[in-house]
Formats: C-alpha cells, sequence, structure tokens
C-alpha cells in the first residue's frame, strides 16, 4: 500500500523561488535548465522565503522547494566551536542552507525555520574572498557543514569547482564532508592533497532508523573505497557518536564492516579518523526536539555545558573511548582526532 503521507506531494524541487537579480545569472540558467517541469517563482529576497514566520519545517521537508539567491556579506567565517578542527585553525562557507538528507539529529532542524533548501549563486564572490585571503596566510576550508554537497552535486557542480580551485591554489586546504556515495565523483576528479574528502559513517541502526534518505553504510564505504584506491585524501568522520541502548555493538558491526568492506590495508591508507559524541548549541535543541518529537536521539536528557548540550562526560568518554579502541589497530594515535570541549 502506498505511504498516504506522501502519495499526494509533489516531488521535491517541484518548485523554485529565485531572486529577481540572479534571475538572468549564467549559472541560475544552468540550474534552472535541470528543472524543466518545475514552477519558476521571482521573489525579492531568498530571506522573503527562507525565514518567513510560522513554517511548518518537518511538512516541508517531505516535499522541499529550492530557492536560488544572493550570499551577502562574507561567506568566510570560523568555525564553530563544536566542530573538529583537525589541528588548524579553520574556517566554514556556507553555499547552501539546509541538506536534502533528513537526519533525525541535525542541528539544522533547530538552526533553520525552513525545510526548503536555500542555494546561492554567486561562487566568484567566494573564490574572491579565499584568494584575497591566502595572500596573508594559508586557508584551511570546509564547505559542507551546513548541506550535504555532494548529494546536490548533479544540480550545482560546486564540489568540482572547489576542487579546480584546490589545483590552482596550494596553500588552499578544502574539506567536503557528506554521507553521499559518490563513487562516480570519485573516478572522475583527480586526487588533490589539498582536497579532503570527509565521509561520515554511522552505524547500519543508526541510519536505518534517523539518517532518512541518506546511502546505506555499505554505500557510503563502497564511495571510500573507490577514493583510496584512487589515491584520494579521505577522511573517515565516526561523528557524532549516538547513544542507544546497544551502542557498544553497533559500533564493532561498524568496524566489521568497514573492515569487510575495505580491509585493513585500506584503513591505513586513511588520512585520519575523526571521533566526537553528539553535542549541539543550546540554541538549536529546542527546536530540534519540537521537529523530532518521536526520536530517541533527540529526547536524550543531555546536560548543558557552557551552553552546548552533550551526553554525561563519563557516557561520552565511554563512547569515544570504545570507537578509538576500534580504529587503533589501524591508525596510529596521530591520526584520530577527538573532539574536546573547551577547559
Amino acid at each position: 500500500m502506498s505511504d498516504w503521507n506522501t502519495t499526494f506531494l509533489n516531488p521535491a524541487f517541484s518548485h523554485l523561488s529565485v531572486e529577481e537579480r540572479v534571475l538572468n545569472l549564467p549559472r541560475t540558467r544552468t540550474i534552472l535548465r535541470r528543472f524543466p517541469g518545475a514552477r519558476v517563482i521571482p521573489i525579492r529576497h531568498h530571506k522573503d522565503v527562507f525565514n518567513r514566520p510560522r513554517q511548518d519545517r518537518k511538512s516541508q521537508s517531505l516535499s522541499p522547494a529550492l530557492i536560488l539567491g544572493r550570499h551577502e556579506n562574507t561567506f568566510l567565517l570560523p568555525g564553530a566551536p563544536v566542530c573538529q578542527s583537525f589541528g588548524h585553525e579553520f574556517m566554514t562557507a556556507s553555499l547552501c542552507m539546509n541538506c536534502p538528507y533528513d537526519c533525525d539529529y541535525c542541528y539544522l532542524k533547530g538552526m533553520y525555520p525552513s525545510g526548503h533548501l536555500c542555494l546561492f549563486v554567486n561562487l566568484e564572490d567566494l573564490e574572491a574572498e579565499i584568494r584575497a585571503r591566502l595572500l596573508t596566510a594559508p586557508l584551511y576550508l570546509s564547505v559542507s557543514y551546513d548541506t550535504d554537497l555532494c548529494a546536490l552535486e548533479p544540480i550545482h557542480g560546486y564540489v568540482r569547482a572547489m576542487h579546480r580551485l584546490c589545483s590552482l591554489l596550494p596553500d588552499l586546504v578544502c574539506e567536503v564532508r557528506t554521507k553521499c556515495a559518490c563513487t562516480a565523483l570519485l573516478r572522475e576528479l583527480p586526487p588533490l592533497p589539498n582536497f579532503i574528502l570527509a565521509m561520515t559513517l554511522s552505524p547500519h541502526e543508526v541510519i536505518r532508523i534517523s539518517e532518512h534518505r541518506t546511502p546505506s553504510l555499505k554505500a557510503r564505504l563502497e564511495a571510500v573505497r573507490t577514493g583510496l584506491d584512487r589515491g584520494h585524501s579521505i577522511r573517515l568522520c565516526l561523528d557524532p557518536l549516538l547513544f542507544t541502548p546497544d551502542w557498544q555493538r553497533q559500533q564493532q558491526l561498524l568496524m566489521k564492516t568497514m573492515l569487510r568492506v575495505l580491509g585493513p590495508e585500506r584503513l591505513r591508507k586513511v588520512r585520519d579518523f575523526s571521533v566526537g559524541s553528539f553535542r549541539i548549541s543550546q540554541a538549536y535543541l529546542p527546536a530540534l526536539r519540537k521537529c523530532c518529537r518521536t526520536s530517541p536521539l533527540v529526547q536524550y536528557p543531555f546536560r548543558n555545558v557552557r551552553g552546548y548540550y552533550q551526553y554525561p562526560p563519563s557516557l561520552a568518554l565511554a563512547m569515544e573511548a570504545s570507537m578509538t579502541a576500534l580504529l587503533r589497530p589501524f591508525a596510529d594515535e596521530e591520526k584520530i582526532f577527538r573532539w574536546e570541549a573547551d577547559p
């Protein structure tokens, strides 16, 4: 039987809201051609749609619209304290607001009022900022924290664009974090030492129950296998670690699958590993819980530590130590990065 909740919904991106000032830009026209049957709605400003009050984010995420607009002010921002820094002072750039995936625990549900996606088409402005920044110092940049750029690559081509920029600018290190099974993309792009693909891995049960619309663990690992065989710089992110009643068993099954698909030798080729338990800003958790009322991963009684909700220290330490112990036979200590709160 069909799912009555989705049978009569429009497909994703059946409606495109486009700022009038970017409507005739070449990149905008290219994106619009990828949706020949979509209804295009000119708008004054992306915030008029994305930030309007009293939106039903959960319902919108079942049939999201795509908004095309211009990013104003600066693209480059300091990385958030809850993000892994991997020993660098790093910056982030938001090329798209919201994600095509629908993970119960995602902080974006607490950060943004809308379930629609807003893509910024003025990529040239980001490139100009990067080049200006590199005049004074090298730059470590993450471009995929507020979305999954690889999953949206057929729409915008931004991953290829950032890869091209890395090939031209050796002092730029770019990280693209994803849950996408981007095997074809990794086959196409030549490996670069300063272009890092960071694949988020979760236990199968967490993916099945809470990471809606995302590829399976096996599909993600097959993409990683292709990337490693091609010589790409691959980071594996076991982050966030999420509490389930059998979290130790789930971690063991995750490691077993990693070994089965990748094998020990490929695991040793991984650039580094990220390990960190779930944490979220106190500003985002109430809205996240309202959006995901039935998710036990979100409704856990977290502790507020200096403005960030986290697991109790003993639980967080146990989960991170367990995952680190599973990785240690295949990675030197300096290749395993654990997130730690500021003292």
